[in-house]
């Protein structure tokens, strides 16, 4: 990953990330009469792209191709970014806390390449008939390195700090995905046609954010309202 790539991404999580571990920051309170936030994510440049050239298992991994930096789709949407509130401090409770999100490997493929979670546990998975070595990182600092030499194996992992985390195959040096692990439960990842939705906001003054893993992050102020719903259209930079 290059610098600028690399830059971005610092960019992004130092407005995502508190460094202190947990959640215990944020505090869950009854929202009665939230306002909501939507829109939709856009970019107008030229979509930057990366060579992958598979060095080892071509049976499984595939053959050289090219893999877009943004995934941009109609009237330049982009999917797949991560949108949230600044520093929430108290809100709305956290959803679906049974569900333990998973990180797959197909085809020498992380799937997602990107995810938003709450600090906790992930499954991280290997689909393939080959070694994969799985090693995240809070920064420079490994997160978990796990080997994984069977199909369908499967170890659960602890994020317990908010931040991001970049995910690197050691086995299959081009796998590359990120999991953004929320501070508060104020964020959306963007659809196919860019579109985002975040609601039961208690009324106030916030920053929001959208950021993608190369684009890096773009800031709004907003103010929300009791039962109100601000629309917002968001063009991402580069």
């Amino acid at each position: 990953m290059g610098k600028p790539v690399m830059a971005a991404l610092a960019l992004g999580v130092l407005a995502l990330a508190s460094a202190s571990p947990g959640v215990s920051a944020y505090e869950v309170i009854s929202v009665g009469s939230g306002g909501a936030i939507e829109g939709k994510v856009r970019f107008l440049g030229n979509v930057p792209v990366r060579k992958i050239i598979p060095t080892k298992d071509r049976e499984v991994c595939g053959g050289t191709r090219d893999e877009p930096q943004v995934r941009v789709g109609a009237d330049h949407a982009v999917q797949d970014a991560v949108v949230y509130l600044k520093e929430v401090a108290r809100g709305k409770a956290w959803g679906d806390s049974d569900r333990v999100p998973v990180l797959d490997q197909e085809k020498c493929v992380f799937q997602p390449a990107l995810q938003v979670i709450r600090p906790g546990t992930l499954d991280v998975r290997n689909s393939d008939p080959v070694l994969h070595n799985t090693h995240g990182f809070y920064g420079r600092r490994t997160a978990f390195n796990l080997a994984l030499p069977d199909k369908d194996a499967q170890i659960r992992v602890d994020l317990p700090r908010a931040g991001l985390v970049r995910i690197e195959c050691d086995a299959h040096g081009w796998m590359l995905a990120h999991v953004y692990v929320a501070d508060s439960p104020y964020y959306a990842l963007t659809g196919e046609d860019g579109s985002f939705r975040i609601a039961e906001i208690p009324p106030g003054d916030y920053v929001l954010v959208a950021t993608q893993t190369h684009t890096g992050p773009t800031e709004t102020p907003v103010s929300v309202k009791a039962g109100e719903t601000l629309q917002l259209s968001i063009e991402l930079g580069k």
